[in-house]
C-alpha cells in the first residue's frame, strides 16, 4: 500500500534553514506529481509546493517562491522541500502528498518550529 514517511522538521530560528525529507513506497514513485502541504494551528491546510513525476516542472505558493525549493530523486523514492529563510508564518506541520487512484495519500507530517 502507499505509504509516504517525512523527517527532517524540527526547531529552527527565524532566518534559519531546514531540509524536510518523504520517503515513499507502495506505488510508482516516478510516475506521479508529488506535493508538500502545511497546516499551521487553527489555518487551513495549504499547498507549499507541487513538482512532476520528472522533476522538470515545479510550483509553489506565493508565500513560500525564492525562499523553498521542491527537488525529488526517482533512484531514492523520495521528495524534498529545501526551506531557507525560515519566517515564524512558515510554523506548521508539514506533510507530503500525492493523488492516484482517485484519492490523495497523506504521510503523518512533521512539525517545523520556528523561534528564537
Amino acid at each position: 500500500q502507499v505509504q509516504l514517511v517525512e523527517s527532517g522538521g524540527g526547531l529552527v530560528q527565524p532566518g534559519g534553514s531546514l531540509r524536510l525529507s518523504c520517503a515513499a513506497s507502495g506505488f510508482p514513485f516516478s510516475s506521479d506529481v508529488m506535493s508538500w502541504y502545511r497546516q499551521a494551528p487553527g489555518k487551513e491546510r495549504e499547498l507549499v509546493a507541487s513538482i512532476s513525476s520528472t522533476g522538470s516542472n515545479t510550483n509553489y505558493a506565493e508565500s513560500v517562491k525564492g525562499r523553498f525549493t521542491i527537488s525529488r530523486d526517482n533512484a531514492k523514492n523520495t521528495v524534498y522541500l529545501q526551506m531557507n529563510s525560515l519566517d515564524v508564518e512558515d510554523m506548521a506541520v508539514y506533510y507530503c502528498t500525492v493523488y492516484r487512484g482517485f484519492r490523495d495519500y497523506w504521510g503523518q507530517g512533521t512539525p517545523v518550529t520556528v523561534s528564537s
